[in-house]
Protein backbone atom coordinates (compact mmCIF):
# COMPACT_ATOMS: atom_id res chain seq x y z
CA UNK A 1 0.00 0.00 0.00
CA UNK A 2 1.41 3.34 -0.82
CA UNK A 3 1.41 5.81 1.54
CA UNK A 4 -0.12 8.44 -0.39
CA UNK A 5 -3.47 6.49 -1.28
CA UNK A 6 -5.27 8.59 1.72
CA UNK A 7 -4.95 11.39 -0.69
CA UNK A 8 -7.21 9.93 -3.50
CA UNK A 9 -10.07 8.75 -1.01
CA UNK A 10 -12.98 10.63 -0.89
CA UNK A 11 -13.20 14.26 1.01
CA UNK A 12 -14.25 15.78 3.86
CA UNK A 13 -16.14 18.34 1.82
CA UNK A 14 -18.99 15.25 1.02
CA UNK A 15 -18.46 16.44 -2.32
CA UNK A 16 -17.29 13.77 -5.38
CA UNK A 17 -13.78 15.99 -4.70
CA UNK A 18 -10.77 13.37 -3.29
CA UNK A 19 -9.29 14.10 0.07
CA UNK A 20 -6.26 16.23 -1.75
CA UNK A 21 -8.42 18.66 -3.66
CA UNK A 22 -10.47 19.31 -0.36
CA UNK A 23 -7.07 20.06 1.70
CA UNK A 24 -6.01 22.21 -1.43
CA UNK A 25 -9.22 24.09 -1.77
CA UNK A 26 -9.17 24.49 2.28
CA UNK A 27 -6.13 26.42 2.17
CA UNK A 28 -6.41 28.20 -0.84
CA UNK A 29 -9.58 29.76 0.78
CA UNK A 30 -7.85 30.59 3.71
CA UNK A 31 -4.60 32.03 2.19
CA UNK A 32 -6.30 35.45 1.99
CA UNK A 33 -7.08 35.68 5.23
CA UNK A 34 -3.35 34.56 5.80
CA UNK A 35 -1.90 36.96 3.95
CA UNK A 36 -4.40 40.15 5.54
CA UNK A 37 -2.46 38.81 8.86
CA UNK A 38 1.09 39.36 7.56
CA UNK A 39 0.01 42.89 5.78
CA UNK A 40 -1.25 43.47 9.56
CA UNK A 41 2.12 42.89 10.89
CA UNK A 42 3.57 45.77 8.62
CA UNK A 43 0.74 48.28 8.98
CA UNK A 44 1.49 47.63 13.02
CA UNK A 45 5.24 48.44 12.30
CA UNK A 46 5.96 44.88 13.08
CA UNK A 47 8.14 44.05 10.23
CA UNK A 48 10.25 41.27 11.37
CA UNK A 49 6.52 39.65 12.03
CA UNK A 50 5.53 40.67 8.25
CA UNK A 51 8.74 38.80 7.09
CA UNK A 52 8.52 35.90 8.71
CA UNK A 53 5.20 35.42 7.87
CA UNK A 54 5.04 36.60 4.05
CA UNK A 55 8.08 33.85 3.79
CA UNK A 56 6.37 31.25 5.58
CA UNK A 57 2.62 31.52 4.22
CA UNK A 58 4.47 31.68 0.98
CA UNK A 59 6.47 28.87 1.04
CA UNK A 60 3.73 26.99 2.32
CA UNK A 61 1.65 28.31 -0.93
CA UNK A 62 4.41 26.59 -2.87
CA UNK A 63 3.89 23.14 -0.97
CA UNK A 64 0.72 23.13 -1.38
CA UNK A 65 0.71 23.90 -4.98
CA UNK A 66 3.27 20.95 -5.25
CA UNK A 67 1.19 18.48 -3.28
CA UNK A 68 -1.99 19.68 -5.56
CA UNK A 69 0.10 18.96 -8.70
CA UNK A 70 1.36 15.74 -7.72
CA UNK A 71 -2.56 14.81 -7.07
CA UNK A 72 -3.74 15.72 -10.15
CA UNK A 73 -1.60 14.49 -12.10
CA UNK A 74 -1.64 11.46 -10.53
CA UNK A 75 -5.67 11.03 -10.68
CA UNK A 76 -5.81 11.69 -14.31
CA UNK A 77 -6.07 15.82 -14.41
CA UNK A 78 -9.18 17.68 -15.46
CA UNK A 79 -10.36 15.81 -17.49
CA UNK A 80 -11.37 12.72 -15.26
CA UNK A 81 -12.42 15.55 -12.78
CA UNK A 82 -14.63 16.89 -14.87
CA UNK A 83 -16.68 13.14 -15.53
CA UNK A 84 -18.79 13.74 -12.65
CA UNK A 85 -19.66 17.37 -13.43
CA UNK A 86 -23.00 18.46 -15.15
CA UNK A 87 -21.25 21.48 -16.39
CA UNK A 88 -20.23 22.14 -19.66
CA UNK A 89 -16.55 20.71 -20.58
CA UNK A 90 -15.73 23.75 -22.21
CA UNK A 91 -17.08 26.47 -19.55
CA UNK A 92 -15.09 24.97 -16.98
CA UNK A 93 -12.23 25.05 -18.81
CA UNK A 94 -12.67 28.66 -19.42
CA UNK A 95 -12.60 29.13 -16.01
CA UNK A 96 -10.01 26.42 -15.07
CA UNK A 97 -7.41 28.60 -17.61
CA UNK A 98 -8.79 31.96 -16.16
CA UNK A 99 -7.79 30.62 -12.92
CA UNK A 100 -4.03 29.29 -14.17
CA UNK A 101 -3.12 32.57 -15.35
CA UNK A 102 -4.19 34.67 -12.41
CA UNK A 103 -2.49 31.57 -9.90
CA UNK A 104 0.31 31.37 -12.38
CA UNK A 105 0.92 35.53 -12.50
CA UNK A 106 0.27 36.02 -8.27
CA UNK A 107 2.83 33.62 -7.92
CA UNK A 108 5.63 34.79 -10.23
CA UNK A 109 4.63 38.84 -8.25
CA UNK A 110 4.73 37.29 -4.58
CA UNK A 111 8.24 36.16 -5.50
CA UNK A 112 9.28 39.23 -7.23
CA UNK A 113 7.76 41.08 -3.97
CA UNK A 114 9.33 38.82 -1.31
CA UNK A 115 13.03 38.54 -2.95
CA UNK A 116 13.21 42.28 -4.24
CA UNK A 117 11.57 43.75 -1.36
CA UNK A 118 14.80 45.36 0.10
CA UNK A 119 14.93 46.93 -3.69
CA UNK A 120 11.32 47.83 -3.21
CA UNK A 121 11.55 49.51 -0.09
CA UNK A 122 14.23 51.55 -1.42
CA UNK A 123 11.97 52.41 -4.33
CA UNK A 124 8.78 53.23 -2.40
CA UNK A 125 6.98 50.37 -4.88
CA UNK A 126 6.93 47.52 -2.14
CA UNK A 127 3.34 48.81 -0.30
CA UNK A 128 2.04 48.92 -4.00
CA UNK A 129 3.37 45.41 -5.30
CA UNK A 130 2.20 43.91 -1.96
CA UNK A 131 -1.15 45.29 -2.49
CA UNK A 132 -1.15 44.25 -6.19
CA UNK A 133 0.03 40.43 -4.78
CA UNK A 134 -2.65 40.64 -2.15
CA UNK A 135 -5.26 41.21 -4.95
CA UNK A 136 -4.08 38.31 -6.96
CA UNK A 137 -4.36 36.24 -3.81
CA UNK A 138 -7.85 37.14 -3.15
CA UNK A 139 -8.76 36.30 -6.91
CA UNK A 140 -6.72 33.00 -6.74
CA UNK A 141 -8.55 31.91 -4.18
CA UNK A 142 -12.17 32.64 -5.02
CA UNK A 143 -11.14 31.32 -8.98
CA UNK A 144 -9.81 28.45 -7.23
CA UNK A 145 -13.35 27.78 -5.36
CA UNK A 146 -15.06 28.13 -8.68
CA UNK A 147 -13.69 25.70 -10.21
CA UNK A 148 -14.25 23.56 -6.82
CA UNK A 149 -17.59 23.91 -6.97
CA UNK A 150 -17.71 23.09 -11.34
CA UNK A 151 -16.19 20.37 -11.21
CA UNK A 152 -17.21 18.73 -7.60
CA UNK A 153 -20.41 20.31 -6.89
CA UNK A 154 -22.72 20.93 -9.68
Amino acid sequence: MNHLDYMFHQGFFNTRAPFFMDMVTFIVSLLPLLVATAIWFARKRQYKAHIFAQILIFAFSVIVLTYFEYGVRVSGGFNSFMEGSGVSHSYASVVLVFHIVISSITLILWAATIFLSKKMLQSKKHKKAGLITFSGVVLTSLTGIWVYFLMFVY
